[in-house]
């Protein structure tokens, strides 16, 4: 058992199976790049808008589920996926193109849940009350993008909306007992771990079912990378994101589902930090270090 509230322990003890995550392309663009609020998107997004590892929109919502299954299948022969629109900004469409779009993954007999990744700008009232009915089908998870809760870091890597805007999505998503998960860039820059400390202690207490913690990445391409390479930050190492994350875990509601301990960028993009390439090693060394250190999540959560 691992000494935190993992994604997988949850899933056995939803679904009583292993369950893999098949990336998806609902076609959308995002208001932070089609110019309702910017056009380069925010500062560390690829141009795949978050979903390099996502399906080709060119095929339908079914065709991509299948491919996703070919893919996984040398590693899965289970029948059990979550459908997750990971692709840039998943509810920036009309009603009816969602419904049908959602409806058709739901209806993929392998799939037992939905996950949605979107922002909290582009969801209002209809939105919710569509996913709240298909909530009632199979379960469905909505994924926010906070990644801090501090505007000067906001601002920085363009976000493009406060916070109050976070907390009345958070607020809606509650009221429809939808199932959120939040998540957190941990090395942002210019914040300290104090800053980061903060982050995480509010999406504790925010209503959040889930966190994903994410290692800031810096990726080809991107007006981060330019930034990085002018010597305007540095990025983490392993160590240190080692031990932020220690701190974090022991910040965390215990029943917080911890989705994601750190991510990984694709590595044909990947310019730093070059270590996180080596997943493997990556998670064998942050397990390592919270048995040494006997952390336990929730041994220092406040509500």
């Amino acid at each position: 058992m691992a000494p935190y509230y993992s994604l997988n322990q949850y899933l056995l003890e939803k679904f009583h199976t292993k369950i893999y995550k098949i990336a998806l392309n609902g076609n959308m663009s995002c208001p932070n790049r089609d110019g309702s609020i910017g056009h380069n998107g925010c500062i560390f997004c690829s141009k795949g808008g978050s979903g390099d590892f996502a399906g080709e929109p060119s095929l339908t919502v079914t065709e991509q589920i299948e491919a996703g299954k070919q893919k996984l299948s040398g590693k899965y022969k289970g029948r059990s996926y979550i459908a997750y629109f990971q692709a840039y900004t998943n509810t920036y469409a009309p009603v009816s193109y969602l419904e049908k779009l959602f409806a058709e993954a739901l209806a993929h007999p392998d799939v037992v849940c939905l996950s949605v990744a979107t922002r909290p700008d582009c969801l209002d009232r209809d939105k919710i009350a569509l996913l709240s009915r298909l909530n009632k089908i199979k379960p469905v998870w909505v994924e926010l993008g906070l990644q801090t809760i501090h505007e000067s870091s906001a601002a920085y890597i363009r976000r493009g909306y406060a916070l109050p805007v976070f907390e009345h999505a958070m607020n809606l998503l509650n009221e429809a007992a939808i199932e959120t998960i939040v998540h957190m860039i941990i090395g942002l820059p210019h914040e300290s771990e104090a800053m980061i400390l903060d982050t995480a202690r509010y999406i504790g207490r925010c209503g959040a079912k889930g966190i994903k913690l994410q290692l800031l990445h810096v990726l080809k391409n991107t007006d981060l990378a330019a930034d990085y390479e002018n010597g305007v930050f540095n990025v983490l190492s392993l160590e240190e994101y080692t031990h932020i994350l220690m701190e974090i875990i022991k910040l965390l509601p215990e029943e917080l589902v911890i989705h994601r301990l750190t991510g990984d960028g694709a590595k044909k993009l990947l310019i730093a930090p070059l270590w996180s390439a080596d997943k493997k090693n990556v998670l064998n060394t942050l397990n390592n270090a919270f048995i040494a250190n006997n952390i336990t999540q929730g041994s220092n959560f406040t509500p």
